[in-house]
């Protein structure tokens, strides 16, 4: 393989995967994650009102290294079966939070230098399972919507927001080979 991205400190190529989900992550602290992708889960009060959680908040958790002059908080409302994979960064560092819904997530690391260069994580994630993922630059990134109904993806990043950091990656690619379909038939 070859690099397709790179910089003065990260340099990316794809990796030819094994055509499957890799491993699903079911504990925050797997050790299975790709190096540097790190999970928080986040608590949820409910009443007989609704509920409320506190996203993330600035200078605490998995956002505490993010500088608060260039954080950048934004949200994403998905229709069921919406597949939207996959995207990378060489600088930017993405913290999702899946607040209404729930998500598939697909992780692939692509950065050359790494120790989990090649490895896929899937995480189930939202109503169901409420966790925070921090995912570094050269992680690729993506996302199938698996509740019958829309879902909300909010999520920040360290900087603003910057087209010219942001790489895509059609969601069938062969070389990262990510099985999309319903996995218990």
């Amino acid at each position: 393989m070859s690099v397709f991205a790179s910089n003065s400190s990260i340099s990316l190529e794809k990796p030819q995967c094994e055509f499957g989900i890799g491993d699903i992550i079911l504990s925050p602290d797997s050790p299975k994650k790709i190096d540097g992708v790190r999970v928080s889960p986040y608590p949820i009060w409910p009443d007989d009102r609704g509920y409320f959680l506190e996203v993330m908040r600035g200078g605490v958790g998995l956002v505490e290294d993010f500088p608060l002059e260039t954080m950048q908080v934004s949200a994403a409302r998905n229709y069921p079966g919406i597949i939207k994979a996959f995207h990378y960064h060489l600088e930017q560092t993405d913290c999702w939070a899946p607040c209404v819904g729930m998500l598939q997530v697909a992780l692939v690391d692509m950065r050359q230098d790494s120790a989990t260069f090649g490895r896929k994580n899937t995480f189930y994630v939202g109503d169901l399972r409420p966790w925070q993922i921090f995912i570094p630059p050269g992680v690729a990134h993506g996302y199938k919507v698996v509740s019958q109904s829309d879902s909300v993806l909010v999520y920040v990043t360290n900087r603003t927001y910057n087209p010219k950091d942001e790489g895509r990656i059609p969601y069938n690619d062969p070389s990262l080979a990510y099985d999309w379909e319903l996995q218990h038939k």
